[in-house]
């Protein structure tokens, strides 16, 4: 397992990458297939003492991203809080991944029909970002972008990877359709899937 510990506006220094690279371990005791984990410090002078200092963790497992974010007052707790968040995702995952191994397949078919219902409306590349994109004119300036290969899968994989990375929403093409499709979280809390066509 590769780990690549990197810091943006802030030094790590190599007592704190030789930390990081021993505790981002206990994420292998989850799924045997992580090929690597990004570790991202940032430091914000600006914020608050408690939570001037973050540590974002991204997972690479295979067809997932486990992703968790957390600040604290240093680097070192920011990394546990980030940790415990990403420890929970790779529980989740497992057991899902151990669901579907031991033969409760149509019991997990169901499930994913039912998540499918309740939506009102290859392996990932790495994806790729870039800070402070401007836009011409007096419009909101995009302040990061990202691209990413988009692979087929169906609804509650879609939901499901969503949920792993932490966002509100997720891009994804659906498989039965081949189609580029958005699911969402609603402000009440379900799910919305967008469907483009054409």
């Amino acid at each position: 397992m590769e780990v690549v510990v990197v810091g943006k506006h802030t030094e790590v220094d190599s007592a704190l990458r030789a930390l990081t690279v021993e505790k981002v371990q206990r994420v292998a005791k989850f799924a045997s297939d992580v090929r690597r984990v990004d570790v991202d410090y940032e430091q914000h002078p600006t914020r608050r003492a408690d939570d001037s200092h973050a540590c974002e963790i991204l997972v690479h497992v295979r067809q997932h991203l486990v992703k968790g974010t957390a600040a604290g007052v240093e680097h070192v707790i920011a990394l546990e809080r980030a940790l415990d968040k990403v420890e929970e995702q790779m529980r989740r995952l497992h057991g899902r991944r151990v669901e579907r191994r031991t033969g409760s397949r149509a019991r997990s078919a169901r499930d994913a029909a039912a998540a499918a219902a309740a939506v009102t409306t290859t392996e990932p590349a790495p994806a790729r970002s870039t800070d402070a994109v401007s836009s011409n004119g007096s419009g909101p300036t995009v302040v990061k972008s990202k691209q990413f290969d988009v692979r087929p899968m169906g609804v509650a994989e879609a939901a499901l990877q969503m949920e792993l990375l932490g966002h509100d929403f997720y891009l994804f093409t659906l498989a039965e359709s081949g189609q580029a499709a958005v699911v969402y979280r609603r402000r009440d809390g379900e799910l919305g899937l967008i469907e483009a066509s054409g």
